[in-house]
């Protein structure tokens, strides 16, 4: 008897240890930053941070002249509703290559006319750093855009000094490795050449924790903007950077078949259900909890439902506008959904002959959602 209690006990003891090292994946080695150069379109260099994707972005100012002229011309993407005055809170803005978004961003990028934005990004290659619960920001004090350099604003120190410590971490390497803020850095900086930044990419996260670190941020960044008399919408914006569904057999995402009209009809329908339901309206906990247990099982943050990228941008940025109102006495943020695009809804923008092209494929078997929505205080 003896023998065997110490074997079952053995045998417990080993399940449990076997469940913890589950929970625990192996130590990560991230890649460095020159390994994260050689990647880039054109590699950072001292203190001004690159361009990873010179071949779906603009590189030069002539591409961004050309993208900005011709992003504006018809067929319009899908109007789902009255786009805001300009001076918004807030936007949700696609980041694919301009080739097949670039009609989408003209439609909401343009509203944001305040001098220092916050910059919510997509961090595609968390997993590749090992980044998770923390935001991510980088230590550049400028980035290179098309049209000349964009300098990181000093709100960036201002509010790094009022978090905790374990809620950031700094990593330009991170930064490097990805493309969804610099996409539509290059679009805010041709409209407004004064323009800066404040860059950071959200790893995967559970909502609570998401919550914490928004409710921190928003306080640090009330705090920020009192003691320089900033206005939310005038003098500062949050832009969050997303894709929608990315649907395809190499995104494992084939709900409705590998492909063809019928799947496109009904992934659209879902995307556009998304923007009509938690992404309109009155932004409350609700419905960012809505959203987030839509793209991702909550229980594993990991794991997609929906393969919206920004299911981690999206909820922390308007979490972040939602506590950001609640610091600053203000009506809660309003969404306005405002368009919808997908990469074979629209014709390319006719951009090849500057040199411009597509990272992807785009068909009815690999396709991607372009969301557009803005973000009001109150009545504004």
């Amino acid at each position: 008897m003896h023998i065997r209690t110490a074997a079952l006990v053995l045998l417990a003891s080993a399940g449990q240890l076997l469940a913890q090292a589950a929970l625990q994946p192996a130590q990560i080695t991230p890649p460095t930053p020159s390994e994260v150069r050689k990647t880039m379109g054109i590699p950072s260099q001292g203190d001004v941070r690159g361009q990873q994707d010179a071949v779906g972005f603009a590189s030069t100012a002539e591409q961004m002249a050309r993208v900005w002229e011709l992003s504006n011309a018809a067929p319009a993407p899908e109007r789902l509703g009255a786009a805001p005055a300009p001076g918004v809170a807030g936007v949700i803005c696609p980041h694919d290559d301009y080739i097949y978004a670039g009609r989408v961003y003209r439609q909401v990028l343009p509203l944001v006319t305040a001098k220092t934005v916050v910059l919510v990004g997509v961090f595609h290659k968390y997993r590749r750093f090992g980044a998770h619960d923390v935001l991510v920001f980088d230590s550049y004090e400028a980035w290179r855009t098309p049209d000349g350099e964009v300098p990181v604003s000093e709100t960036r120190e201002e509010v790094l000094a009022l978090l905790r410590e374990g809620d950031f971490v700094r990593d330009n390497a991170a930064h490097d490795s990805e493309h969804s803020l610099e996409a539509l850095v290059y679009w805010l900086r041709h409209a407004r050449p004064d323009v800066q930044i404040v860059p950071i990419i959200v790893p995967a996260m559970g909502l609570a924790r998401m919550e914490e670190l928004a409710g921190r941020m928003a306080s640090a960044l009330g705090r920020v903007m009192t003691s320089h008399r900033w206005q939310l919408g005038r003098d500062v914006a949050v832009v969050i950077s997303s894709d929608a569904v990315h649907y395809g057999a190499d995104f494992k995402y084939v709900p409705y078949g590998e492909g063809g009209v019928d799947a496109y009809v009904k992934a659209c329908e879902k995307d556009r259900a998304l923007l009509a339901g938690p992404l309109a309206g009155l932004v409350t906990a609700a419905k960012v909890e809505d959203f987030f247990s839509t793209c991702v099982d909550p229980e594993q943050p990991s794991e997609y439902r929906l393969t919206w990228c920004g299911r981690f941008s999206i909820p922390f940025g308007m979490l972040l506008l939602e506590r950001m109102t609640a610091v600053l006495g203000l009506p809660g943020p309003l969404g306005h959904p405002i368009a919808y695009g997908t990469s074979i809804s629209s014709p390319e923008l006719p951009v090849r002959d500057v040199g411009l092209g597509e990272t992807a494929q785009a068909n009815l078997y690999h396709f991607v959602g372009y969301p557009a929505v803005a973000f009001t205080v109150g009545n504004r």
